[in-house]
């Protein structure tokens, strides 16, 4: 259904019963008793209406209960078409931040996008186009002249995958960055790994395997309760538990959370330190972007799941591109934008 039309309920005109077959008819019956149902679960009717050229079509049964209802709005997200398609942070240093990530971790400058009116700069880098690989989204405040945020115990690296990680360390220090590991196995497994920092101090975790789809591989977030974030997750995103893992020795748990595989698509990784409830989230790291095919519906899940709409779902003045967002139970923010909209964007 397309999120660009969504009247009250008053603008219809109800067509006559002679136009409409008899299962329209009897839905045209319900429409009263359903309705009533739909403002006391808290959703809008409209949005479960159609009008097409011959008759309204009800999108749902008149006596649908309040229970019926609400697994079906959930029952939609699992079938949603998303992807995580950006991860936003800040920088001091836009053009300093950009060399880095093109000279050491061989990214490429996709777009910039210069927001004169709210001062600020975005640089989208990535390893392959927008559309179907995850980026960074750097932002630049170009009004307050900030050169450091505060990143915070919460927020914990990101994750690339390449196929010879020696190679990425070794140019990060002849550039004078920071390597916080150097390659090493995993402990207990088979995979070398290695730890460097960018010019603003965000950790990225280099993962050495074959190549892979989606070389900007995970986002890795501390929580304070696991199952939570999980249910959370499953619920109101849709997302899958792909695995966990659990590390008595380093005292924490880790849960794996995607749209997909995580050899081929970028995964949302959830720490849990034993006994740590809350950490200092900071000002530097922002969200990630999600894309949706309803943002409307999306922001009615997330409610049903517990979540907390921080932005009503409607466009972005200027722009016109649908989007809403919310944080989880942990305080960590997201933004869905609509998918046809976001492809308009990039054009």
């Amino acid at each position: 259904m397309s999120s660009s039309i969504r009247p009250s309920l008053s603008s219809f005109m109800l067509p006559s019963l002679a136009s409409c077959n008899p299962s329209q008819k009897l839905s045209l019956f319900r429409l009263g008793s359903g309705i009533r149902q739909f403002h006391k679960f808290g959703l809008k009717a409209s949005r479960f209406l159609r009008h097409d050229d011959k008759c309204m079509r009800v999108m749902a049964f008149g006596n649908m209960s309040t229970a019926a209802t609400q697994e079906n709005v959930l029952d939609w997200v699992k079938h949603d078409k998303r992807r995580m398609l950006h991860v936003v942070y800040r920088v001091g240093d836009l053009d300093k931040s950009i060399k880095f990530y093109r000279e050491c971790l061989g990214m490429k400058l996709l777009r910039k996008r210069d927001m004169q009116e709210q001062k600020y700069t975005n640089a989208f880098l990535g390893y392959g186009p927008e559309d179907a690989h995850f980026v960074v989204e750097l932002t630049y405040s170009n009004s307050y002249g900030i050169e450091k945020y505060d990143i915070g115990d919460g927020f914990g690296h990101f994750g690339i995958a390449i196929d010879d990680i020696s190679r990425i360390v070794e140019l990060v220090r002849a550039k004078g960055g920071k390597i916080t590991r150097e390659p090493s196995p995993v402990k207990g497994g088979n995979t070398t790994i290695a730890y460097i920092e960018d010019p603003d101090g965000y950790q990225f975790e280099l993962l050495e395997r074959v190549p892979s789809p989606e070389p900007l591989c995970k986002v890795m977030l501390r929580v304070g309760d696991l199952d939570r974030s999980i249910k959370f997750y499953e619920k109101a995103f849709g997302m899958e538990l792909l695995r966990t893992q659990d590390d008595p020795e380093s005292k924490s748990t880790i849960g794996i959370l995607g749209y997909g595989p995580e050899e081929k698509n970028t995964v949302l990784e959830l720490t849990y330190n034993y006994g740590v409830t809350n950490y200092d989230k900071g000002d530097a790291y922002a969200q990630i972007t999600i894309d949706t095919d309803d943002v409307y519906k999306t922001a009615e899940a997330i409610k049903l799941a517990g979540g907390k709409i921080t932005r009503e779902p409607g466009p972005i003045p200027v722009m016109k591109t649908k989007i809403t967002s919310c944080v989880d139970p942990d305080g960590w923010k997201t933004v869905f934008v609509d998918n046809v909209d976001f492809r308009r964007e990039l054009e």
